[in-house]
């Protein structure tokens, strides 16, 4: 995605009138037009790690790691792109992002798309994919996730999803995700792969999720486009490839023989992609034409470098900084949230509004013994409120009134002897 938006866009003239990135590296930017196919390679990845997120979970558990993973990272970028843009504009340039209060607070929410708002981070609206997809699993969470649910989500989804397009129906596209759903479900097929091992049904089911991913291919190859004037177009057959490559790749790192690939720094990197992704286009194309603007010398190709670098190294500020304390402190409070502590509300005064107070059983008036012929009376001052047991509870007898099994009295086990 890095390299599509810095190198690979076809928007002419993009980092500005003496730069045409066709003539400053040709294959290079033919390479990089295929590189919006990364949004693809990240819903194929997401389905197979929110499937391993999901597995052993409860709902509320599922939407906490969810909340806790990608919310204090995204407003963070957020905040600083809200700032960036504002120093810019105070300084009488031009901000690329919005940075109004109404538009910013719209964008906290994740979903500014549906609240009719522009975007302040430029990537997030694959955000609001992710978050419907997050929406289908927690409703199968609730119906309870096994093996064969799963596996039957999947079918029923694509089946849906067909349908969906089949009706051009814009109300079940926009619950069913009809453009990726092959890419979320294949990844779902890989991880039950991964956990339960290989077989003929799980096949299946992925070859029927990417058969239905690279026909509907082609509505995502329409939206990049480009006129013949400007070159050529985005081919199916290449992009076809090209995703059938990412698929390849995650079947062997997966359940495949890279399986148990645990190199720390490939861990590093993978907890970087997040706030790179975010971050990446609007604080770190401005950045490098900043560079380009002061020191044009040094040259289009080098000046994006350090606009890389230096969405790397903000990114890994980010993840220390924010997603390794602010992630941990937000997870335990929600948790905490979801599981409060029951605590005594205070006493009333007792008040006479409310009638008399009650009587504490130790000041009940006690009833007098009462004495019959024949019976020995009893000492002075005794009343006829039992006394309690000393037994516990389990060795206690039967009540002489209390029905038996066969007329005849229980034993109680542990019951000591008559």
């Amino acid at each position: 995605m890095a390299a599509y938006h810095y190198v690979g866009t076809p928007t002419p003239r993009f980092w500005g009138e003496a730069y045409d990135l066709p003539q400053a590296a040709p294959l290079l930017h033919a390479i990089s037009g295929y590189g919006w196919l990364g949004v693809e390679a990240f819903f194929l990845i997401s389905g197979f790690a929110i499937c391993m997120s999901c597995w052993g979970r409860t709902p509320a558990q599922f939407a906490v790691s969810r909340i806790a993973r990608l919310f204090p990272l995204y407003w963070a970028v957020v905040l600083i792109i809200v700032a960036a843009g504002t120093v810019t504009v105070l300084a009488g340039q031009r901000s690329g992002a919005p940075t109004d209060l109404r538009t910013t607070l719209g964008n906290l929410t994740m979903i500014p798309g549906p609240l009719g708002l522009d975007l302040t981070a430029g990537v997030a609206w694959t955000l609001w994919v992710e978050a419907r997809f997050y929406l289908l699993m927690g409703v199968l969470l609730l119906i309870g996730l096994t093996y064969r649910r799963v596996i039957a989500f999947g079918f029923l989804w694509l089946t849906l999803a067909a349908i969906g397009r089949e009706l051009d129906s814009a109300v079940l596209d926009e619950f069913l995700l009809s453009r990726y759903a092959g890419l979320f479900v294949a990844g779902i097929a890989l991880y039950l792969m991964y956990r339960f091992g290989p077989n003929l049904l799980l096949w299946l089911l992925t070859g029927f999720a990417w058969c239905y991913t690279l026909t509907v291919l082609q509505d995502r190859i329409a939206s990049h486009a480009i006129p013949a004037a400007r070159g050529p177009s985005p081919s199916w057959a290449v992009s076809a490839a090209v995703l059938t490559g990412f698929l390849v790749l995650l079947a062997l790192a997966g359940p495949g023989p890279l399986r148990h690939l645990r190199w720390r720094s490939l861990v590093y990197a993978g907890a970087l992609t997040y706030p790179f992704y975010l971050l990446h286009q609007s604080l770190g194309i401005p950045v490098a034409r900043g560079v380009l603007k002061i020191a044009p010398g040094l040259g289009l190709l080098p000046s994006i470098a350090l606009g890389l670098l230096f969405s790397l190294l903000l990114a890994a500020a980010l993840d220390r900084l924010v997603d390794r304390r602010l992630g941990p402190l937000l997870r335990h409070h929600l948790t905490v949230a979801l599981n409060p502590t029951h605590t005594e509300p205070d006493r009333r005064a007792p008040s006479t509004a409310d009638g008399p107070p009650p009587v504490a059983l130790s000041e009940a008036p006690q009833r007098a013994p009462v004495s019959r012929p024949g019976m020995a009376s009893p000492p002075v001052g005794a009343t006829t409120n039992p006394a309690p047991s000393v037994w516990p509870r389990s060795w206690r007898f039967p009540s002489r009134d209390a029905p038996t099994s066969g007329g005849r009295t229980r034993a109680v086990p542990g019951s000591p002897p008559p």
